[in-house]
């Protein structure tokens, strides 16, 4: 399946001259879904994966479907004062500005097999932020999963440099 057809442009959001991937008709089509979610699914199959950590938003929606699947839990990292627990926080800069996320510190636990998990991979900005709030813990991270990777943006540089694995359905 070419899950290009299912991947939307949108000019100038969220600021004059960035061109936005939208992932919306992905999610709309059931049958591109899906097949985003095997495919993920498919190659972790035999892996013993304990959590799927998904990134606020986009991210909870395929994690959830793939711990599903691997019938494992789910932990979001969140915007910042979203999580009512006590809380790592990591801050990070990003194409268009800066922001920060959040982990419930006790999210993970010692020597849990983890999926990190977003559907962008733009500047890696967001990504390697969410890998640092992971290295509070004594966890192993198996892989970072994405369903687009903006090559030209150079975002899988940054996570190569921490040497972590990674794995992108589509790049553009």
């Amino acid at each position: 399946m070419d899950l290009i057809n299912y991947i939307r442009d949108i000019p100038d959001f969220p600021k004059k001259g960035i061109l936005y991937k939208d992932i919306s008709p992905l999610l709309q089509n059931k049958k591109a879904f899906l097949y985003t979610t095997e495919q993920f699914y498919k190659r972790h199959l035999d892996n013993k994966i304990d959590l799927i950590v998904g990134i606020e938003a986009r991210g909870f929606i395929f994690g959830s479907s793939l711990a599903n699947k691997l019938g494992c839990g789910f932990v979001p990292i969140r915007k910042p004062n979203k999580l009512p627990h006590d809380t790592f926080k990591q801050n990070y800069s990003l194409e268009y500005g800066t922001d920060s996320i959040e982990i419930h510190k006790d999210a993970l636990k010692n020597k849990d097999n983890v999926l990190l998990i977003d559907d962008v991979l733009a500047t890696g900005g967001t990504a390697c932020a969410a890998i640092d709030l992971l290295e509070n813990f004594n966890s192993n991270l198996v892989e970072c999963l994405f369903v687009l990777e903006l090559s030209f943006l150079k975002g899988i540089d940054k996570i190569l440099k921490r040497k972590k694995k990674y794995f992108s359905l589509l790049q553009v």
